[in-house]
Protein backbone atom coordinates (compact mmCIF):
# COMPACT_ATOMS: atom_id res chain seq x y z
CA UNK A 1 0.00 0.00 0.00
CA UNK A 2 1.37 3.76 -0.70
CA UNK A 3 2.45 5.95 1.99
CA UNK A 4 3.79 8.91 2.57
CA UNK A 5 7.20 9.13 2.29
CA UNK A 6 7.63 11.62 5.85
CA UNK A 7 4.71 10.41 8.07
CA UNK A 8 3.94 7.32 6.68
CA UNK A 9 0.20 7.98 6.35
CA UNK A 10 -1.47 5.64 3.91
CA UNK A 11 -4.01 6.58 0.95
CA UNK A 12 -6.64 5.37 3.34
CA UNK A 13 -6.17 7.30 5.84
CA UNK A 14 -5.02 10.48 3.86
CA UNK A 15 -5.00 12.01 0.29
CA UNK A 16 -0.84 11.57 -1.08
CA UNK A 17 0.67 13.35 -3.81
CA UNK A 18 3.07 11.01 -6.48
CA UNK A 19 6.40 11.82 -7.44
CA UNK A 20 9.27 10.34 -9.22
CA UNK A 21 12.83 10.81 -7.49
CA UNK A 22 15.64 8.92 -8.78
CA UNK A 23 13.98 6.39 -11.41
CA UNK A 24 11.09 5.43 -8.34
CA UNK A 25 7.54 6.78 -7.18
CA UNK A 26 7.78 8.04 -4.13
CA UNK A 27 4.68 9.41 -2.27
CA UNK A 28 3.88 12.51 -0.19
CA UNK A 29 0.63 13.57 2.06
CA UNK A 30 -0.19 17.37 1.85
CA UNK A 31 0.86 17.78 4.97
CA UNK A 32 4.28 16.58 4.71
CA UNK A 33 4.69 18.59 1.04
CA UNK A 34 5.99 22.00 3.17
CA UNK A 35 8.86 20.30 4.55
CA UNK A 36 10.04 18.91 0.79
CA UNK A 37 9.44 22.57 -0.49
CA UNK A 38 11.34 24.02 2.39
CA UNK A 39 13.50 22.07 4.02
CA UNK A 40 13.80 19.19 1.51
CA UNK A 41 17.31 18.37 3.50
CA UNK A 42 15.37 16.97 6.01
CA UNK A 43 13.86 13.99 4.26
CA UNK A 44 17.44 13.39 2.76
CA UNK A 45 17.32 9.84 5.12
CA UNK A 46 14.16 8.99 3.07
CA UNK A 47 15.28 10.66 0.24
CA UNK A 48 18.95 10.03 -0.32
CA UNK A 49 20.38 13.42 -2.29
CA UNK A 50 18.30 15.47 -0.88
CA UNK A 51 21.00 16.71 1.85
CA UNK A 52 22.47 18.62 -1.45
CA UNK A 53 18.74 20.51 -2.36
CA UNK A 54 18.84 24.12 -1.88
CA UNK A 55 15.25 25.29 -0.66
CA UNK A 56 13.87 28.34 -2.79
CA UNK A 57 14.90 31.64 -1.78
CA UNK A 58 12.05 33.70 -0.91
CA UNK A 59 10.95 37.57 -1.06
CA UNK A 60 8.91 38.27 1.97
Amino acid sequence: MNACLNCKKTEQEIPLLQMRYQQADVFICPQCLPVLIHKPANLAEKLPGLENVQPPQHEH
